[in-house]
């Protein structure tokens, strides 16, 4: 089987375990269904998410002219507390900006290598915590924009990470935590404006991911310095893929990558 594309994040459906799709533009591959099969990556061209055009990749899929200038890549995105579209204050394109930072979103606990605390919109639960690789996770408050959210998430970055260790996600170096004591924990630290919205009645939601083997140690490909790689696949986890050779392939970094992908 072959396939031809541009790489974009991994779809995902919330089952036990997760599937996962690459989807192509006139095409899709359910990853589950071949773990333990041989499959063959070969870098053709770049292609930026948003111009299509064959440049080099910067971020977030998009080459560098676009990413400075699209809103969907705007510095709100990586840092919500930067938000200002409940001010009507625009960055780059204020409507845009009104429809996706004014809607609920969410704090969370996600358990991937360690605690850490994130911020998604309530309308991607529990995706933001699949594609992180957290084999557990909790809500601490819902609140009704992207800059309430944000304020929250720095005042308790103060007091545990923001930052998942890939590694030890990879190779599920990990520990389940109490995460209902960690959220009663950091009440006191959540700013006053979020108070209000603080979640109590929540239960841990727990994620199984299909892996195959996980590895002792990782190596990330990179198609830049490796464009053409093959391995059998043994897993996937968070936006990763992993291979038996104790090869990682980070979907997600790669977005705007236009590859072949053959199953041998």
């Amino acid at each position: 089987m072959q396939y031809e594309g541009v790489l974009r994040k991994m779809e995902t459906e919330a089952d036990s375990p997760i599937q996962y799709y690459l989807v192509f533009e006139s095409d899709f591959l359910n990853l589950n269904q071949v773990l333990g099969k041989k499959i063959k990556i070969d870098f053709i061209k770049h292609q930026c998410l948003n111009c299509g055009n064959d440049r080099p990749i910067y971020r977030q899929g998009f080459c560098k002219s676009c990413f400075f200038e699209i809103p969907s890549a705007g510095d709100w995105i990586m840092r919500p507390e930067l938000s200002k579209a409940h001010l009507d204050i625009e960055d780059r394109d204020l409507a845009y900006e009104k429809k996706v930072q004014l809607q609920p979103h969410i704090v969370y606990l996600a358990n991937s290598s360690n605690i850490k605390v994130g911020v998604t919109r309530k309308s991607q639960v529990p995706t933001r915590w699949i594609d992180q690789g957290a084999h557990e996770a909790i809500e601490i408050v819902e609140v009704p924009n992207r800059y309430l959210a944000g304020i929250t998430e720095v005042a308790l970055k103060d007091h545990l990470s923001d930052k998942t260790n890939w590694r030890k996600m990879l190779t599920n170096n990990t520990e389940d935590q109490d995460l209902v004591a960690w959220r009663n924990k950091l009440k006191q630290y959540i700013p006053e404006e979020a108070l209000p919205f603080y979640i109590t009645d929540n239960a841990e939601t727990h994620l199984e991911f299909p892996v195959l083997k996980y590895p002792e140690k990782v190596k990330s490909l990179n198609l830049d310095k490796t464009p053409s790689y093959s391995g059998t696949l043994m897993g996937i986890k968070g936006q990763y893929l992993i291979f038996d050779d104790e090869t990682v392939f980070n979907i997600r970094s790669n977005e705007g990558y236009y590859v072949g992908l053959s199953i041998i």
